[in-house]
């Protein structure tokens, strides 16, 4: 038989620990995300001695053009502060294209924009996407994130400021906002 008072015992226990459970998730302080705006500049370039982009796989193999479906290209291309390829280098667009619209107007992106100097120096992004060339603003999201972006996620609106479809070479506006800790 049970004893009267270690019911009471228990029964205040657990009401205090339940009560002190509620208070400190109530008022302990909640680390808020920070949002950080960013613009910045990638220079794709697929033909010229300062090419930063290569073909490595299609229905041609690897000389297979990315404007046709099927065509996989993989990308080191520099990222600057303004839209002049002589404006401050800040890091690096790393990753591949993958041209995935049957009319070849449209291409899946995945690439680490790595910053090398600048306020976010040793810091990265993912970004993962659509990219409807023809359009003129694109969104993408922002999957990941390293060193001051850990914990990030976020989206980018990608606009060409400047594309030469005969030499295959753009120069792409990225504003990208996201949150992170």
């Amino acid at each position: 038989m049970s004893n009267p008072r270690n019911l009471t015992s228990n029964l205040f226990f657990f009401i205090f620990t339940f009560l002190t459970i509620l208070y400190v998730a109530y008022t302990f302080p909640r680390l808020q995300p920070k949002q950080t705006n960013l613009v910045f500049y990638v220079h794709d370039h697929f033909t010229g001695d300062d090419s930063t982009a290569t073909t490595v796989a299609g229905k041609s193999g690897p000389a297979s053009n990315i404007l046709h479906f099927g065509t996989v290209a993989i990308v080191d291309d520099p990222v600057t502060e303004g839209p002049s390829i002589e404006s401050t280098l800040i890091g690096r667009a790393q990753g591949m294209y993958i041209n995935s619209q049957l009319d070849g107007k449209g291409l899946y992106m995945v690439f680490s924009v790595i910053f090398t100097d600048g306020e976010f120096k040793g810091s990265s992004l993912e970004i993962q996407g659509s990219d409807i060339f023809a359009m003129k603003e694109r969104e993408f999201g922002v999957v990941s994130g390293t060193g001051y972006f850990r914990f990030v996620k976020g989206y980018g609106i990608m606009q060409t400021e400047f594309m030469d479809i005969a030499n295959l070479r753009a120069t792409l506006k990225l504003s990208v906002t996201v949150k992170h800790y």
